[in-house]
C-alpha cells in the first residue's frame, strides 16, 4: 500500500505541513435574493413595515433563518429606496382592479369604488387641512419668551394696582 495523496487533496503550508483542502466554504452560505422574497419586502414595505421587522420575516431558504437588516439593505435596495411610493402603488394596483371590475358592470365593485374614491378624497382634505398649522407654528412663542410676556403684564398689573389702592387711600386736605 502507498500512502501517496493525490496533489487535488492537499497542499503545503509556509512550515512545508501538508494541509488538506477543504471541498467547500466554510461558513454561512451567502443569502440569495429570490422573487418571493422580493415581493414578500415590497408588500411588508407598502403597509409600513419598519426593516427590522421586516429582517425577521425574511427567510433563507438554504439555512431557514431570518436575514439581519444589513442583508436585507444589500439585496434589497431597490425595494426600500421606493419606500414612500410602495403604498401609493399597492393602492393605486387596487384601485385599477375595483375600476376594472365596475367597468365590466360588476354592481359591487361599483359601490367598493365609490367608497374608495371617498376614502381617497377624505385623506386629500385632511393632508391639506394638516398643512396649515405648519404655516402658524413659525409665529408660535417659545417658553422664555411667554414667560418674560406675563412677567411684563404682571409687573404692569402690579403697578396699575398699587395706583389704584393709592389713589383711593388718598386725602386730600381741605
Amino acid at each position: 500500500m502507498t500512502d501517496a495523496i493525490p496533489d487535488d487533496q492537499f497542499e503545503l503550508n509556509l512550515g512545508g505541513d501538508v494541509v488538506y483542502r477543504v471541498k467547500r466554504k466554510r461558513g454561512r452560505p451567502p443569502f440569495e435574493r429570490t422573487e418571493e422574497n422580493a415581493r414578500k419586502v415590497n408588500m411588508l414595505l407598502s403597509v409600513g413595515w419598519a426593516p427590522e421587522r421586516i429582517a425577521r420575516v425574511i427567510k433563507d431558504p438554504r439555512t431557514g433563518r431570518s436575514i439581519s437588516v444589513k442583508t436585507l439593505r444589500r439585496h434589497f435596495s431597490p425595494e426600500l429606496a421606493e419606500r414612500d411610493a410602495a403604498q401609493d402603488q399597492r393602492e393605486a394596483r387596487r384601485l385599477m382592479r375595483v375600476w376594472d371590475m365596475a367597468e365590466s358592470g360588476n354592481v359591487g365593485a361599483e359601490r367598493v369604488l365609490a367608497q374608495l374614491i371617498d376614502r381617497q378624497e377624505r385623506m386629500e382634505i385632511e393632508r391639506r387641512l394638516s398643512e396649515k398649522p405648519k404655516a402658524a407654528s413659525a409665529d408660535k412663542l417659545g417658553k422664555k419668551q411667554v414667560d418674560k410676556l406675563r412677567a411684563r403684564d404682571a409687573e404692569a398689573d402690579l403697578m396699575a394696582e398699587l395706583e389704584h389702592e393709592a389713589g383711593q387711600n388718598f386725602v386730600r386736605p381741605n
